[in-house]
Protein backbone atom coordinates (compact mmCIF):
# COMPACT_ATOMS: atom_id res chain seq x y z
CA UNK A 1 0.00 0.00 0.00
CA UNK A 2 2.99 2.52 0.71
CA UNK A 3 4.94 1.50 -2.39
CA UNK A 4 1.28 2.23 -4.38
CA UNK A 5 0.80 5.73 -2.79
CA UNK A 6 4.36 6.55 -3.28
CA UNK A 7 4.56 5.33 -6.89
CA UNK A 8 1.43 7.31 -7.05
CA UNK A 9 2.81 10.24 -5.99
CA UNK A 10 6.18 9.62 -8.23
CA UNK A 11 3.30 9.70 -11.18
CA UNK A 12 1.39 12.87 -9.72
CA UNK A 13 4.64 15.01 -9.30
CA UNK A 14 6.03 13.71 -13.21
CA UNK A 15 2.52 14.85 -14.58
CA UNK A 16 2.89 18.15 -12.72
CA UNK A 17 6.17 18.78 -14.47
CA UNK A 18 5.37 17.86 -17.69
CA UNK A 19 2.18 20.11 -17.45
CA UNK A 20 4.55 22.97 -16.27
CA UNK A 21 7.06 22.62 -19.23
CA UNK A 22 4.44 21.91 -21.32
CA UNK A 23 2.76 25.80 -20.32
CA UNK A 24 6.55 27.13 -20.16
CA UNK A 25 6.94 26.65 -23.77
CA UNK A 26 3.30 27.32 -25.04
CA UNK A 27 4.03 30.80 -23.15
CA UNK A 28 6.87 31.31 -24.80
CA UNK A 29 5.91 30.49 -28.14
CA UNK A 30 2.62 33.03 -27.59
CA UNK A 31 4.55 35.68 -26.41
CA UNK A 32 6.94 35.14 -29.73
CA UNK A 33 3.85 34.83 -31.78
CA UNK A 34 2.61 38.00 -30.94
CA UNK A 35 5.50 40.02 -31.06
CA UNK A 36 7.00 38.12 -34.31
CA UNK A 37 4.56 40.78 -36.06
CA UNK A 38 5.56 43.45 -34.62
CA UNK A 39 9.46 43.48 -34.96
CA UNK A 40 11.58 40.76 -36.74
CA UNK A 41 11.95 37.25 -36.18
CA UNK A 42 15.32 37.96 -34.11
CA UNK A 43 13.82 40.44 -32.34
CA UNK A 44 11.18 38.61 -31.15
CA UNK A 45 13.18 36.07 -30.36
CA UNK A 46 15.48 38.02 -28.15
CA UNK A 47 12.73 39.52 -26.38
CA UNK A 48 11.11 36.01 -25.24
CA UNK A 49 14.92 35.27 -23.94
CA UNK A 50 15.17 38.70 -22.06
CA UNK A 51 11.43 37.59 -20.47
CA UNK A 52 12.74 34.33 -19.86
CA UNK A 53 16.03 35.26 -18.06
CA UNK A 54 13.83 38.19 -16.10
CA UNK A 55 11.33 35.28 -14.79
CA UNK A 56 14.66 32.66 -14.03
CA UNK A 57 16.81 35.79 -12.09
CA UNK A 58 13.28 36.39 -9.86
CA UNK A 59 12.96 33.02 -9.27
CA UNK A 60 16.72 32.46 -8.21
CA UNK A 61 16.44 35.72 -5.82
CA UNK A 62 13.49 34.49 -4.30
CA UNK A 63 15.52 30.92 -4.15
CA UNK A 64 18.38 32.84 -2.56
CA UNK A 65 16.44 34.58 -0.27
CA UNK A 66 14.53 31.54 1.12
CA UNK A 67 17.75 29.95 1.50
CA UNK A 68 19.84 32.74 3.79
CA UNK A 69 16.17 32.40 5.74
CA UNK A 70 16.63 29.11 6.27
CA UNK A 71 20.41 29.55 7.22
CA UNK A 72 19.36 32.91 9.88
CA UNK A 73 16.71 30.32 12.02
CA UNK A 74 18.68 27.58 14.41
CA UNK A 75 16.03 25.60 15.03
CA UNK A 76 16.57 21.90 17.11
CA UNK A 77 17.00 18.99 14.55
CA UNK A 78 13.72 16.71 15.53
CA UNK A 79 13.89 13.86 16.99
CA UNK A 80 13.90 10.60 14.60
CA UNK A 81 12.46 7.63 15.69
CA UNK A 82 12.40 5.31 12.95
CA UNK A 83 13.40 4.74 8.92
CA UNK A 84 10.19 5.78 7.76
CA UNK A 85 10.49 9.59 9.74
CA UNK A 86 13.99 9.72 8.46
CA UNK A 87 13.23 9.40 4.99
CA UNK A 88 10.16 11.96 5.29
CA UNK A 89 12.20 14.44 6.78
CA UNK A 90 14.65 14.04 4.36
CA UNK A 91 12.04 14.28 1.37
CA UNK A 92 10.85 17.53 3.52
CA UNK A 93 14.61 19.08 3.75
CA UNK A 94 15.23 18.30 0.00
CA UNK A 95 12.74 18.01 -2.31
CA UNK A 96 14.74 17.97 -5.87
CA UNK A 97 16.89 15.51 -4.63
CA UNK A 98 14.63 13.30 -3.11
CA UNK A 99 12.66 13.58 -6.80
CA UNK A 100 15.83 12.66 -8.69
CA UNK A 101 16.63 9.73 -6.65
CA UNK A 102 13.08 8.62 -6.77
CA UNK A 103 13.05 8.90 -10.65
CA UNK A 104 16.37 6.98 -10.45
CA UNK A 105 14.97 4.21 -8.32
CA UNK A 106 11.91 3.87 -10.81
CA UNK A 107 14.04 3.45 -13.92
CA UNK A 108 16.34 1.28 -11.97
CA UNK A 109 13.03 -0.84 -11.42
CA UNK A 110 12.06 -0.98 -14.85
CA UNK A 111 15.15 -2.19 -15.75
CA UNK A 112 14.98 -4.78 -13.02
CA UNK A 113 12.11 -6.44 -12.48
CA UNK A 114 12.98 -9.46 -10.89
CA UNK A 115 15.47 -7.42 -8.03
CA UNK A 116 12.35 -5.36 -7.74
CA UNK A 117 10.26 -8.14 -6.77
CA UNK A 118 12.27 -9.09 -4.34
CA UNK A 119 12.55 -6.13 -2.77
CA UNK A 120 9.09 -5.68 -2.50
CA UNK A 121 8.39 -9.07 -1.22
CA UNK A 122 10.75 -8.30 1.26
CA UNK A 123 8.94 -5.11 2.90
CA UNK A 124 5.71 -7.01 2.50
CA UNK A 125 7.03 -10.12 4.46
CA UNK A 126 5.51 -10.82 7.76
CA UNK A 127 7.41 -11.19 10.34
CA UNK A 128 6.91 -12.60 14.03
CA UNK A 129 6.54 -11.12 16.70
CA UNK A 130 9.14 -10.07 18.93
CA UNK A 131 9.90 -12.11 22.12
CA UNK A 132 8.94 -10.47 25.29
Amino acid sequence: MIFEKTLMTLAAAAAIAAAAAVSVFAAAFALYAVLAPFLTPAGAAAVVAAVTAFIVAVAGMVAANRAEAGRTRHAPPPEVNGFAERIVDIVKDRPILSIGAALAAGVFALKNPTFTAAVAQAFMASRPPPKR
